[in-house]
């Protein structure tokens, strides 16, 4: 990758991103048993509310690079599409930065 300065928008987006897949794991691979294998359905309200306050901030972080950084709507659906995905948030770099860039 070259060296370009991405804006903030895009950081921001990226680094939201990184943290709603981590809240993502958890709530799959960690919650979910634990609520199923242990009896223990507080673990999934607890982290499912996390995950989604923080999936809620990556849409906006999402709505903000479209609007200040011209993210575009088909690179915007492609990071919706991976935030859905088991570990796809953690292939943002692949999805849209290295497109940014190479446009730069």
């Amino acid at each position: 990758m070259k060296s370009t300065r991405l804006p903030k928008a895009l950081q921001d987006m990226r680094t939201a991103g990184i943290i709603e897949g981590w809240s993502y794991i958890v709530l799959l691979f960690v919650a979910m048993p634990l609520k199923y294998f242990a009896d223990m359905p507080l673990a999934v309200r607890v982290t499912g509310m996390v995950h989604g306050i923080l999936f809620i901030l990556f849409m906006y972080t999402i709505y903000q690079a479209m609007n200040m950084a011209g993210l575009t709507q088909r690179q915007a659906i492609k990071v919706f599409i991976a935030s859905i995905i088991p570990f796809g948030t953690f292939f943002l770099d692949n999805i849209v930065l290295k497109e940014y860039e190479q446009k730069s």
